[in-house]
């Protein structure tokens, strides 16, 4: 029986190198620096950190960053960093050609972002923005479009007046 890597608390891991799209590589390949399991960073440094590996075309590692918030984060805001994380698993699956893990995980960010009161500003995260943004993405999938790259890139934040 082959053991799975754990971590001190026995959890299972993968410590397998990573694609830029998050797949597991061969043993002893060269991968994708890897997002540490135990990271943790204040809300801005996470969003900031999330959006440059959004810039740089790595959703999946967005994804872990979110994730990390959203586990360690406040419980007041963990739907929010939920959201967040499914949404940029949703532009994962998009890279990946996974039309209809896409869908189901842009359409629970979608969910999860638009269940925050209107007038919640929580770190400037621009929810109206993603929720229309994940909508546009959507209706691309559902209409077989090819989805660029560029079509990808989003800001997770509004823009400083």
């Amino acid at each position: 029986m082959i053991s799975r890597d754990r971590d001190t608390a026995g959890r299972a891991r993968n410590d397998r190198p990573r694609d830029r799209l998050g797949r597991p590589l061969p043993p002893g390949s060269a991968g994708v620096a890897r997002i540490p399991d135990d990271l943790e960073l204040g809300p801005q440094q996470t969003l900031t950190f999330a959006q440059q590996l959004l810039d740089d075309g790595l959703a999946f590692n967005a994804h872990e960053v979110l994730e990390a918030a959203w586990k360690n984060g406040p419980v007041a805001e963990r739907m929010l960093w939920q959201g967040l994380a499914q949404y940029a698993v949703g532009l994962t699956h998009i890279q990946r050609g996974n039309a209809k893990g896409a869908g189901t995980l842009l359409r629970r960010a979608s969910e999860r972002l638009g269940s925050y009161p209107a007038n919640a500003q929580q770190h400037d995260v621009d929810r109206a923005g993603l929720i229309a943004h994940a909508h546009e993405l959507l209706d691309a999938l559902d209409a077989g479009d090819a989805i660029t790259e560029e079509r990808l890139r989003t800001r997770l934040c509004r823009e400083p007046t």
